[in-house]
């Protein structure tokens, strides 16, 4: 498998807004998690799903809260995964990401990831405003932001992506315009954006409930989102995937895998993997995972294999998700009046300006992107999930 993900799955609180599947703990068992990765590799080489010679081009170690790793268990975790993946070149060749919180960005820590192999730090910013930013359960302010800039990239972490939520309840009265100039103005390689929605089970959902805050609103959503689109294109971004925007030569090569339908391998509790046929998903609590591994037992929980019709939806609805869009059928390719079958909603859809036809492939615009669920269906005549 050429792309790895590792679930780091310990937190220090849960936000307002996440329902992901964390560990909340006041000491991270960093020992414990390393060694739970180790047995589940040794798993995998057993079953014959990862062998002697193979590599990986990109890691990404997700979260969770992965920068809480102590620098020394991180160091060690990379090693693992370069004694498993044999045939990997030099890190600096892999594109090895860190999902990092800004008070964890330590001058100290910076350095000794850098010395580790990671060089791509996915930064959960969120927002420059300290109101906000205590709203959402945040343990960073707005100062730490910048300072966790800095302490990367005089590490030698030039390749720095910052995370912003939009679409916030208007009570707040959050300055999105003024979040969007305070993130430009550190001149991040990449940007995430993220409109929030309400899931179940969270803090956000039983505030919502007992009318503590509003549900987020789609027009200020479409505004939001649009207003960073072509705040973000006026200084040099492009939107590569719907929620994701890079300077020139800093995409994900790791998220651009996912959107593309390659196979990945996911380690660690609720990690997924995906072989091109069949989607799998380990144990998402900590301690059940830790036991499985500890017993020599596979962590998985569950798989899924893919038909083949859900297959094509699927590849549908990823290459809408990117700038590369889908390709059209050879017939639907010279003309509007030879969009027969799948496609023969286009034309209004062009219309409507929700995709654009470039050459012999159909791409979405902002507009289409927001809508990118309806326009799947008007398409296949299905319905799509993310």
């Amino acid at each position: 498998m050429p792309h790895l993900y590792l679930h780091v799955p310990f937190c220090a609180r849960r936000c307002s807004y996440c329902d992901f599947s964390i560990a909340v703990r006041k000491r991270v068992p960093a020992v414990e998690y390393v060694e739970a990765i180790r047995s589940e590799l040794s798993t995998l080489v057993e079953r014959g799903v990862v062998a002697s010679g193979d590599v990986f081009d990109t890691l990404y170690l997700g979260g969770g809260t992965p920068s809480l790793l102590p620098a020394d268990g991180l160091a060690t975790l990379l090693t693992i995964l370069r004694d498993a993946f044999h045939g990997t070149p030099a890190l600096d060749v892999v594109e090895v990401t860190l999902e990092a919180n800004p008070e964890d960005v330590t001058p100290d820590n910076a350095l000794a990831w850098r010395r580790a192999g990671v060089n791509r730090v996915s930064l959960g910013a969120q927002s420059f405003d300290d109101r906000v930013l205590r709203w959402m359960h945040r343990s960073h302010d707005a100062a730490r932001i910048g300072d966790a800039v800095a302490n990367l990239r005089r590490a030698g972490i030039a390749n720095v992506s910052l995370d912003l939520i939009f679409a916030l309840p208007a009570e707040l009265g959050r300055d999105w315009s003024r979040d969007l100039d305070l993130a430009l103005a550190l001149e991040p390689a990449h940007l995430s954006l993220y409109g929030l929605t309400v899931e179940q089970r969270t803090p956000l959902a039983r505030w919502i409930s007992r009318g503590a805050a509003t549900a987020p609103d789609d027009e200020r959503y479409a505004a939001e989102y649009l207003q960073a689109h072509s705040r973000l294109t006026a200084c040099d971004y492009r939107f590569y995937e719907v929620s994701n925007a890079a300077r020139d030569g800093w995409r994900s090569r790791h998220n651009a895998a996912y959107w593309s339908g390659r196979p990945y391998l996911g380690l660690g509790p609720a990690a997924h993997s995906f072989d091109g046929r069949a989607r799998r998903w380990n144990l998402a609590a900590w301690e059940a995972y830790r036991r499985a591994v500890a017993a020599g037992r596979s962590p998985i929980e569950s798989e899924e294999v893919l038909t083949a019709e859900q297959r094509e939806l699927e590849r549908t609805y990823l290459s809408l998700r990117t700038d590369e869009g889908l390709p059209l059928p050879p017939s639907a390719a010279t003309g509007r009046e030879s969009f027969r079958g799948l496609y023969r909603l286009l034309p209004p859809l062009v219309d409507r300006g929700w995709v654009e036809v470039r050459g012999e492939r159909v791409v979405c615009t902002p507009e289409g992107w927001l809508r990118l669920d309806a326009l799947v269906n008007d398409l296949t005549g299905r319905h799509a999930t993310a």
